[in-house]
């Protein structure tokens, strides 16, 4: 069996040396036009802001050791331009030579590049960078290392843009982020694109929301504004979004979606025999929704790769969809996600969701450097099919999304996340770890036990004729935004019960923790029903 790749970045040689490990007689030939294979693209901002100071310390494998250790064929600055299905030949050129490679079995892995945005002089300027692969690390080092620029305007601030903001930060440079949106960080939901946007300002990152570049002048250093304000810049990055690398795979027939991710099955096979593909360049299904979706994460990647060689060496095995967990360092906060948030699925049409939102400690509250954790929890009202999470936070954000992850794969719902025994000690954990707290409310809420409002459902007649309560304790500092009418103690409410009025709605203004929810139980057992407000910490 003769298998050829294209593509030597993250799947590709994930599946080339997996069907090694599994076939010692295959003959695997793998094609990059690049001159690197196999890097670490995820840490190419941490390498620009001089946290990774070894450029070779990203390279995982070259292609000299691939031969030797795994006797696989690497082909670097060799362009795979054409497949011809029919006769199961590639077309293949190089500086020098234009030949043709034949195969029995082809993996396209081919990966996805950046896009620019449509701005006027963006594609003539000479001090526009984007970041992808080791070469783009490459010119914009060079770049910093001759010119010395004191500040940089990053177009795009999604997590690409927010790690280069953190490291170039670090550098010593200004940073300027400019988002079209609302927030930073989409599609993180606002509870926890808030507390991102104060990390950043906190660290001199100037932001502007709202905001796009209508146009690009001065060789990049220039930007005019939509709203007619000028920028002056010395590096200009974007960090916008990719596309797949679907070219080759398009013009041989190979049926893509309406994005141009190449569409495969459950074992990862195109439209076309004896052609799979894999990685960034493919649209597969959820595993929570089994819907069609793209998978654009290098862990996926190398998942799929590995899972690949056992399908193509005969395993009856199946890809059981993409769930989509990621992470990110902004300063010293940790941000991460799993599945859907409230933005996707709003975006794909799904509105029958709710969340539960928490704010715990992320370790015991009395041990040096507890922190409030900003947790949502994404479900479904009827099932408690877990749709998704996301955190924002100090300590173990990583770990909790890892935990409902797991829970997602594994089919659990939130009526099983209570009894996840999570490792306890006060340096890492509470009693009640956010993912056990967090299970807690999503079942009070499907219960009717605990009801929360978020800010933005509380009408105007709900405002005039509602009773504002504020529980917190003597010395407390208000919290939220809303005022309150009536301020009890949480420790008095038994006693005071009576103050509250008869036959008015009754609203708990936001406070963190668990005493607003112990105050709505208290006035359930006294016949008033009260809803806790939900607002962002």
């Amino acid at each position: 069996m003769k298998v050829v790749v294209i593509g030597a970045v993250a799947g590709g040689p994930s599946f080339a040396t997996r069907l090694r490990r599994i076939n010692e007689q295959a003959e695997i030939v793998m094609f990059e036009r690049g001159p690197e294979i196999s890097y670490a693209g995820c840490a190419l901002p941490y390498y620009l802001g001089g946290v990774v100071k070894d450029r070779d310390a990203l390279i995982e494998r070259t292609p000299e050791a691939l031969k030797a250790k795994n006797n696989i064929d690497v082909r670097v600055q060799s362009d795979v331009t054409g497949i011809d299905p029919d006769a199961q030949l590639v077309t293949v050129q190089t500086a020098t030579e234009t030949y043709q490679e034949s195969y029995d079995e082809l993996v396209i892995a081919t990966g996805a590049r950046p896009t620019l945005p449509a701005i006027p002089g963006l594609a003539d300027t000479d001090d526009c960078f984007t970041l992808r692969a080791v070469t783009d690390a490459d010119k914009i080092k060079a770049y910093m290392d001759q010119k010395h620029p004191q500040h940089v305007a990053i177009i795009g601030a999604g997590v690409a843009g927010l790690e280069l903001a953190d490291n170039l930060t670090f550098r010593g440079l200004k940073v300027t982020l400019i988002e079209q949106s609302a927030h930073v960080a989409f599609p993180y939901d606002p509870e926890i694109a808030t507390v991102i946007e104060k990390e950043l300002t906190d660290h001199h990152v100037a932001l502007r929301l709202n905001k796009t570049v209508a146009a690009v002048r001065n060789h990049g250093h220039q930007l005019i504004m939509s709203d007619g304000t000028q920028l002056t810049t010395d590096m200009l990055l974007v960090t916008t979004g990719v596309t797949p690398n679907n070219e080759v795979a398009a013009a041989a027939g190979v049926k893509l979606a309406t994005d141009g991710h190449i569409i495969v099955n459950n074992r990862l096979a195109t439209n076309l025999p004896h052609v799979y593909a894999i990685g960034d360049v493919i649209e597969t299904t959820s595993l929570i929704t089994g819907l069609p979706t793209p998978s654009m994460l290098s862990t996926a990647a190398n998942r799929q790769g590995h899972l690949l060689a056992d399908i193509i060496n005969g395993e009856p095995l199946t890809y059981a969809g993409f769930v989509g967990t990621s992470v990110a360092k902004v300063f010293d906060l940790t941000v991460s996600s799993v599945g859907f948030t409230a933005n996707t699925l709003n975006h794909l049409g799904i509105d029958s969701y709710d969340s539960a939102f928490i704010t715990p400690y992320d370790i015991a509250y009395f041990f040096p450097n507890a922190s409030r954790i900003n947790f949502k929890l994404i479900y479904a009202p009827n099932t408690g099919r877990i749709l998704g999470g996301q955190a924002v936070g100090q300590h173990g954000v990583d770990k909790r999304i890892g935990q409902l992850s797991a829970a997602i794969t594994g089919g659990l719902t939130v009526a099983d996340l209570p009894d996840i025994e999570v490792p306890y000690s006060p340096p890492f954990s509470s009693t009640r770890d956010v993912i056990n707290i967090a299970g807690y409310v999503a079942l009070n809420q499907m219960q009717q036990v605990g009801q929360t409002i978020k800010l933005d459902q509380l009408t105007d007649e709900m405002k005039e004729k509602g009773v504002f309560l504020d529980v917190r304790e003597p010395g407390r500092s208000a919290t939220g935004s809303v005022s309150a009418t009536l301020t009890i103690p949480l420790s008095q409410l038994r006693d005071r019960i009576g103050e509250i009025p008869a036959g008015q709605p009754v609203f708990l203004t936001y406070r963190p923790g668990l005493s607003n929810y112990t105050a709505a139980r208290i006035l359930a057992g006294n016949d008033i029903e009260a809803k806790v407000i939900e607002e962002i910490d």
